[in-house]
Formats: C-alpha cells, structure tokens, sequence
C-alpha cells in the first residue's frame, strides 16, 4: 500500500552523547587521534582530569586539571565520584564523573585517551555509554622507531615502554573496534567513523521513536 499526502515528521531527534574511549601502547598514536578528533568536532567535550601532583608553571587549576590532594582523592575514588583513576609513582590520576555524565544527558560526546585499565573502569562505570578503539603501531619495529625518534628517552626508558606496549596490546580484544595506524591521516577518518557510527546506534538517538512516529501518524 502506498501512503499519499504531504505530512512530514517535525519532531527533533535527540540524542544521548557516547564516550569514545581510545587505548594503545605508548608511541601508536592515541592522544594525537584523539587531539585530532577534539579539534575537528564541536560537539566533542575536553574532560579536565584530577590530579594529585602539584601545578606546573603556567597549569591553572580547572583547566588544565582539578589540583586535588591525595585524601581528597581518595575519598571520591571511594564514593564513586570518578569513572576511572589510578595512582602512578605515588600520585593519583582520575575522570570526575559528574562533567561527564552532564556532557552526555545534553548530548555532547567526550573522547578519552587513557589506558586499558581504564577503559574498563570507565565501561564499568557507564556500560551503555561507552564505544572503545584500540589502535596498534603497524609493527613491534615501528612502535620502537618512533619511541626512539621522540628523542626524550633513554634506552632503558625505551625497553620499559616496549615491554609495557607488550603488556597493553595483550588486551586488544576487550575492545569493540581495532586499527592500526600506519599512516595518521586513515587511521584518525577511521576512528571518526567509529565514533559517527556509535552516535547513530539506534537506542543512543533518544528521540527517534517521535521522530519516526510523526511518519507514521
């Protein structure tokens, strides 16, 4: 049956924001993905994390990160005030969780670069609202040729990290989507198309139901 007639849907979809959540080994290219994503998207939310170190020069407190002491820290890690944190050589590292679930109910989208561990406090944390993309150096080989062009490492900070890259891509399938970045360019339009393709899963667009409904009558 044909429907005739000239009715159109005029209710507005709504949607609920996602957390993209980037992980890799150190040297494959996360942050610079994911600063590349952030720069391009309006829509894409910076989360300031905690920190318990003290500022460094020019670091300004809220924007740069929340300067919290270690007690305070710990009583929000406790409280649940935090989607994921950790302590690194005594000091504490951690997502507020309040900002973030803000960004998400108004429909903005937050993009995280953090660690496997972190991936899975943050899923834990907020289970629908989560789509993960580990990213993988093209070799063993590159990983170590750029970890060693950044000039900024001694060796033996160099074979830390490439045991540690060992450690992190020993968690790659824990992760919805994969790629590799061999060349920078594809591998941030595929990771924007992760991202657009979890903004339009069907139960994150809120107010299709409506929408759909003025269609039908």
């Amino acid at each position: 049956m044909t429907r005739t007639g000239t009715t159109t849907a005029t209710t507005p979809i709504t949607r609920r924001g996602v957390c993209l959540v980037i992980s890799a080994p150190s040297g494959a290219g996360k942050s610079t993905i994911a600063n590349a994503l952030r720069a391009a998207d309006p829509r894409l939310r910076h989360s300031v994390s905690i920190t318990t170190r003290t500022p460094r020069p020019g670091e300004t407190d809220g924007i740069h990160y929340h300067f919290r002491s270690m007690d305070e820290f710990q009583r929000m890690a406790e409280q649940g005030e935090l989607l994921e944190w950790a302590t690194v050589f005594g000091r504490g590292y951690g997502t507020p969780r309040a900002p973030v679930e803000q960004a998400l109910a108004a429909g903005y989208d937050m993009v995280f670069d953090i660690d496997w561990q972190g991936h899975r406090q943050i899923r834990t944390a907020l289970p629908d609202d989560v789509a993960s993309l580990f990213v993988l150096p093209p070799s063993l080989t590159e990983l170590e040729r750029r970890l060693t062009g950044r000039a900024a490492d001694a060796p033996e900070e160099i074979r830390r990290r490439m045991d540690a890259a060992l450690a992190e891509i020993s968690h790659w399938q824990e992760f919805d989507h994969v790629i590799v970045n061999a060349e920078l360019d594809r591998a941030i339009a595929e990771a924007r198309a992760v991202l657009t393709a979890a903004r339009l899963r069907t139960p994150r667009q809120t107010g299709l139901a409506d929408f759909v409904a003025g269609f039908l009558g």
